[in-house]
């Protein structure tokens, strides 16, 4: 049996590696068109400053990375964020830090006082009679009002998926927040009743020592499969019940072929086989995003928190900060002090595609009118994506419903990738197991 997987990120590696784990004996040839391994999960050490150029982490609440971390020998590179990372700002008209409790709720400036009453009364307004999907706007208006929405809500989407409440379909982005209307009839209702059954504490926000790019090569090295990189594939074609991959125009047979690269990239790769699929795949939306690293040698700023979000209505050009060397303490060498910088998304997509000089620019002046930095960094490092973060658009899930019965045409076939059913670390890595295992059961 002959597999091939298309795409060197986490979750061709991730998939590779649970096929393995069933069934030693079969062949994996991985195929990724870059020089490294890691996809958008890659970090760049400048002079010792660590600059992720996607996610830094994934929260311990999952088990699901943790058990692809022990069980692929890796646990020694794992790291746990400092104490600072709980606390967290949001920049409104001012920086204001994230309540934390009952008490500080009621305290925060982010809302008025109509806007806290608004947010207590979630508890009485009824649950939504059907299932129809709805964007987060609309769900945060209907649930805990236009306030609480646009000061809460708005940033976080902008922090996890780049993009905006009105945006992005809260039934495939936050389905867990619909859960807890559908089974137990409103937000509040449903933690407090959560809480009781799941008496643990949350997660903590977990990376690795060295930054992602660390685990990534550990990951690779934990299991035997055949790694081709500056290897972009160009298509695939059918071969009776099997498929060719064709290369610079070489061809190899597989069994199997499982696409764990973007949408866009499994779009163009499945044109010739499938043109519907394609399309249906070139149809999910990508938000752009570019990330602007700064590293100073001396910084004024106690940098004590994970970082600030902006929101919508605060103006601002930068989307968010973090507050790296806070968070890690690997991110910069002793007494140096490192900050990320997010810029673009569905907020204002044109900015993330500006020249590497301008995004600069924009993070420096971010970092000076959001938390009051004047000095300039020492060392910058800019990271464009035209494409970074899907976008999950109102009927996400009615789409990828369709989608997949498309791809049940095509035995032996199988998609992987952050485009589909979640976009975080532990999201990918649990799909990559199911789609393992369904690859597994299939042979």
């Amino acid at each position: 049996m002959k597999i091939a997987i298309v795409g060197g990120g986490i979750s061709g590696l991730t998939t590779a590696f649970y096929i393995k784990q069933e069934k030693p004996d079969v062949k994996i040839t991985l195929f990724e068109k870059q020089s490294s391994l890691g996809g958008k999960m890659m970090t760049k050490n400048i002079d010792g400053f660590l600059f992720e150029e996607g996610s830094n982490g994934f929260l311990s609440n999952k088990p699901d990375t943790l058990e692809l971390v022990k069980e692929s020998g890796s646990e020694e590179l794992l790291l746990r964020s400092s104490d600072n990372a709980r606390v967290r700002f949001i920049y409104k008209e001012a920086l204001h830090q994230l309540p934390e409790s009952a008490k500080a709720f009621l305290k925060t400036p982010l809302l008025s006082v109509f806007g806290k009453l608004r947010v207590a009364g979630e508890i009485f307004i009824p649950a939504k009679k059907d299932d129809s999907d709805e964007t987060l706007q609309s769900f945060g208006y209907r649930r805990v009002g236009k306030e609480m929405t646009d000061a809460f809500l708005d940033p976080m989407v902008a922090g996890i998926f780049a993009s905006t409440p009105d945006k992005i379909s809260v039934n495939s982005a936050f389905p867990a927040v619909v859960k807890l209307e559908k089974e137990y009839g409103g937000l509040f209702k449903g933690m407090m009743k959560k809480k009781k059954k799941e008496a643990g504490p949350g997660g903590v926000l977990m990376s690795f020592k060295g930054g992602v790019s660390a685990f990534i090569a550990s990951l690779a090295n934990s299991m035997d499969i055949d790694i081709k990189t500056n290897s972009a594939v160009d298509t695939i074609e059918k071969n009776g019940a099997n498929y060719d991959i064709i290369i610079d125009g070489k061809t190899e047979e597989f069994d199997r072929v499982i696409l764990s690269t973007p949408a866009y990239e499994s779009a163009k790769i499945l044109r010739k086989i499938d043109s519907k699929l394609s399309r249906m795949l070139d149809d999910i939306e990508y938000s752009p995003i570019s990330v602007v690293g700064l590293g100073y040698n001396e910084l004024s700023h106690d940098l004590k928190g994970f970082g600030l979000l902006t929101t919508s209505s605060a103006k601002k050009e930068v989307l968010g900060v973090l507050w790296d060397s806070s968070i890690f303490t690997d991110r910069a060498p002793d007494d140096k002090k490192t900050l990320r910088v997010m810029i673009g998304g569905q907020r204002s997509p044109t900015l993330a595609l500006k020249s590497e000089e301008e995004l600069k620019n924009i993070a420096i002046k971010g970092v000076e009118e959001t938390m009051g930095i004047k000095e300039l960094p020492n060392i910058s490092y800019v990271k464009k994506w035209k494409k970074g973060i899907p976008n999950y658009r109102l009927g996400h899930l009615e789409r990828m419903t369709k989608l997949f019965e498309q791809l049940k045409e095509h035995k032996g076939l199988y998609l992987s990738s952050n485009a589909y059913f979640g976009v975080g670390l532990n999201d990918c890595v649990g799909n990559s197991k199911k789609v393992a295992k369904k690859v597994v059961s299939e042979m």
